[in-house]
Order: structure tokens, then C-alpha cells, then sequence
């Protein structure tokens, strides 16, 4: 097992909340970092048929099964488990009694926040980061290796290539999301929906064209859009509001969370093709922004990320805030640094005034170094915590 960075903040919220919850998307590590952490508490998962009957039937009699708490997997599966889980939990006052995992955040969220207000610590599990593998010795031989890989942990610790591994991902788990959440009856339409939103990756959304294109009604799309965000598969990046004087571009960008998926659907077979493709820069994008939410979420943290854009097409590809400065990130695919990737840092530092912290430019090459108040990282500098 590659151990996970998130193991810390599940132990430091088990102390302080008698219940904690992990979710994210299928396959991300979730039920194998539980059973690691908490290895003496009975496991059950609600997938299991049986399991999810007893509890529907008799939920009481479930919880009574464990006096000293368990792991319940898919937890979402059963939503009036919660209601009586509060009464159990609020009886015993006992911290890091039940542990709940579940790979539909907004089913999960709503259950929580309906019944297991207050008493629910929180964690985001995504697919492996480049810092964890670096410290399992897994670090990427290359970049073009590790976009077409992704994080998906099957992929690193089983003999498996992504173009076997995906298609049964795709079929398998997110058409049973789908079938759960929505009653989609053309799941190939899904599929194309999918494949059109990985050629949008890193594009403003454009809810209209991409129903039009797949054939769809914009009501559809926006349903299956939620699907793909409430199964981690996409994440909606917002535009940070503060114009500085400028007409801003208000419209999310719609962002893949995995860059093996996203090159998976984009068609790509063998990481060779990915240095001449015209999706690359999208791809490394969606590697960087990834990265940066994978740190925070591995450190309990909200990724709380924006770009920002103007009507005259000046953009910063992520903006954070830091010490309550705003701190702006440019992305370049390229390997050889270019000096003109410094003009559109130097025109938000002039827009932002004193609010801006000195820009970083992330590129696909290998070296570090400081370059006319900008500082440029390498992609490995991602696997370090403090980048």
C-alpha cells in the first residue's frame, strides 16, 4: 500500500468528531485507507445487497451489531441509516466511533447535513498525488508518463496499462453512478457526453454548445454535469470576482480531476502522443490545478481556487489567496522557458496592485529558478508540500 498524506488528518479528526467521513471518487483509495487507519473496526459495505436490506429493514438493529463503532462503506447507499446513526453517536459522546466512506459527495453531503450536522469530520480523498508517489519511490520517469497514468491507485500498484483499465472504470462504476442518480437510458449518449466534456477540459463552459453537440437538452447536460462533479470526475473552476477595474468573464471553467481519465477519453493510447497532441496543454493544466487541489485536500483544507479573466482576454490560469494576499499561478506546457510567459504575470501584478503576491509560472520542464520577480517551477516541484 502507498501510504496516503490524507491518514493524518483522518486521525486528527477521529479524535475530535464522533464520526468521519471520506469521500470521493471510485477507486481513489478510500476503503483502503479506512481499514489501514482503523483496523480493528468491523467493515460492511452497503454495495452488498444483504448488508444494505438489513439496515432499510432494521436500522437500529444494524448500528447494535457494532457497540464500539465500524467502517460503513457507500454509506449514501442507505439514506435513513443517518437519522439513526445521530442518536447512536449522541447517546455514546464517543470520538472516531463510525467511520463513513461514500463515492457520490452531494448524496453523502446532503445526508450529513441533514442529520450528522456538527458531528461529521470531513476528508476528500482523490487519486494519488505526485508528492505520495515521490515518497512511496514511484515518482513519474516522465511527465508525458504520468499524464497518460493519472492517480488512480489500480494503476500503480497492480500490472495493469490505463487502456485496459479505463474502459472497465468507465463502464463499471461511472454508468453505475449514472443508473443510480439519474434514469439515463442511452448510457453510449453518457458516454459521448463524457468524451465531449474531456475535449472541453480546461475551456470555459459552454452548457448550450455542449448539449447541442451531443444532442441533448441543456436541462440533460446540466444533470449529467452534476453527475460528473458529484462523482469527482470533474470539478468546476470559478472566476475570481474582483475585477480591478476590469469587465470580467463570469462563466466556470469546466476542469477533468485526472489526467489519466481525461487522456483516456481524449483518445490518446501511448504517452508518446501527448507531445505533439493539441489537447497537451489542456492535459498539463488539468494536471497542475489537480495537484494544487490534492495538497489541500490532503491536508483538510477547502481548495478554495479560481482563475481569473477579463473581456480583453487577459487571464491567470489559478489564483488562491495566501496570508490574505492572492496568489496567481501561470500553467505552460512547454519544457523550454519561454520569456513572453511572463507578460500575462506582469499585467495581473499591474491590475492587482499591492493584493498580489509574486507570480509562480508551473512549466513541463525540470528546473527551478527566479526570473524577473517570477518564480518558475518545474512539474516535480508539485510533489513538494510547501510548492
Amino acid at each position: 500500500m502507498i501510504p496516503r498524506t490524507a491518514a493524518a488528518v483522518v486521525v486528527r479528526l477521529a479524535r475530535g468528531f464522533p464520526v468521519v467521513a471520506i469521500t470521493g471518487p471510485r477507486q481513489s483509495g478510500k476503503t483502503t485507507l479506512v481499514r489501514a487507519v482503523f483496523p480493528g473496526k468491523p467493515y460492511v459495505t452497503l454495495e452488498d445487497p444483504e448488508a444494505r436490506d438489513q439496515v432499510e429493514t432494521d436500522p437500529r438493529g444494524f448500528l447494535a451489531r457494532y457497540p464500539d463503532g465500524a467502517i460503513i462503506d457507500e454509506a449514501q447507499r442507505a439514506p435513513d441509516l443517518f437519522s439513526y446513526l445521530q442518536g447512536v453517536v449522541d447517546d455514546r459522546r464517543r470520538m472516531g466511533e463510525f467511520v463513513l466512506t461514500g463515492s457520490q459527495q452531494f448524496g453523502l453531503m446532503s445526508r450529513i447535513s441533514q442529520s450528522l450536522a456538527g458531528r461529521v469530520g470531513l476528508v476528500h480523498l482523490l487519486p494519488f498525488s505526485l508528492a505520495e508517489l515521490a515518497a512511496a519511490g514511484r515518482a513519474p520517469t516522465s511527465l508525458a508518463e504520468h499524464l497518460w497514468r493519472g492517480g488512480y491507485p489500480p494503476l500503480h500498484d497492480r500490472p495493469l496499462s490505463p487502456s485496459d483499465w479505463f474502459p472497465a472504470y468507465v463502464s463499471t462504476y461511472l454508468e453505475r453512478d449514472v443508473r443510480q442518480m439519474l434514469a439515463v437510458r442511452d448510457l453510449s449518449l453518457f458516454q459521448r457526453f463524457l468524451k465531449m466534456c474531456a475535449a472541453r477540459s480546461g475551456q470555459l463552459l459552454n452548457l448550450s454548445a455542449l448539449a447541442a453537440d451531443c444532442g441533448i437538452s441543456h436541462v440533460t447536460a446540466r444533470e449529467w454535469l452534476t453527475v460528473l462533479e458529484a462523482s469527482y470526475i470533474v470539478r468546476l473552476l470559478p472566476p475570481y470576482h474582483r475585477n480591478f477595474g476590469k469587465r470580467l468573464v463570469k462563466t466556470p471553467k469546466l476542469l477533468f480531476l485526472d489526467t489519466g481519465l481525461l487522456v483516456w477519453l481524449l483518445g490518446i493510447r501511448e504517452p508518446a502522443a501527448l507531445d505533439s497532441h493539441a489537447q497537451r496543454g489542456a492535459v498539463f493544466e488539468t494536471l497542475v490545478i489537480g495537484e494544487f487541489i490534492r495538497q489541500r485536500f490532503n491536508t483538510g483544507e477547502p481548495a478554495d481556487f479560481y482563475f481569473w479573466r477579463d473581456n480583453n482576454g487577459n487571464e491567470i490560469d489559478l489564483l488562491f489567496e495566501n496570508v490574505w494576499r492572492l496568489q496567481p499561478v501561470e500553467i505552460k506546457s512547454g519544457a523550454t522557458f519561454v520569456p513572453d510567459w511572463l507578460s500575462a504575470a506582469k499585467r495581473w501584478a499591474a491590475f492587482a496592485g499591492p493584493d498580489a503576491l509574486p507570480p509562480w509560472i508551473v512549466y513541463g520542464g525540470d528546473d527551478a529558478y527566479a526570473r524577473e520577480g517570477c518564480q518558475v517551477l518545474g512539474w516535480r516541484r508539485l510533489a513538494s508540500p510547501e510548492t
